[in-house]
């Protein structure tokens, strides 16, 4: 991994705002963004004072977390920083003696589960009708409905 990619991203500071420009690329729920970036850790990479990406943390298990959140700036995609932003979560799970992180992304996130696993993530189920039960407004990318949860893990 790129030391100096990595070295752009932090912990969010608890008194800086949350990065909601971000945020809602990867969820479209503010409200549901709201509530589990309460619970978790907010992680900024940032260059120049441009928000280039974010990801969140939240504890879900004993010895288990999960991503919850990983967005880049539309702007900067395809330079890497999402992977950059997954790896940075992984060792920082590790480094805070978690066991296990996992992740999850919509069944028509075809870019997302070819990054989740290449950084390590092997798939281990399938929340049907997961956006269907949490979300009020249908959702497209790629030009499939948003439907179903895939759920992905490692052991760290």
């Amino acid at each position: 991994m790129s030391t100096e990619v990595f070295n752009l991203i932090r912990e969010l500071n608890k008194d800086e705002e949350w990065p909601m420009e971000l945020l809602l690329l990867a969820d479209p729920s503010e409200k549901l963004v709201r509530e589990y970036v309460s619970r978790g850790k907010c992680f900024i990479m940032k260059l120049d004072g441009i928000n280039l990406g974010t990801y969140i943390l939240i504890p879900t298990r004993p010895e288990t977390v999960e991503i919850v959140n990983v967005a880049v700036n539309e702007n900067y995609h395809g330079q890497g920083y999402g992977k950059q932003l997954v790896l940075h979560a992984i060792e920082t799970a590790k480094r805070e003696g978690y066991k296990t992180i996992e992740i999850g992304t919509g069944n028509s996130g075809v870019a997302q589960l070819a990054l989740y696993q290449k950084c390590g993530f092997r798939m281990t189920s399938i929340d049907r009708d997961f956006f269907v039960r949490h979300y009020d407004e249908l959702i497209f990318e790629n030009g499939i409905q948003v439907i179903d949860m895939v759920r992905l893990s490692q052991d760290l």
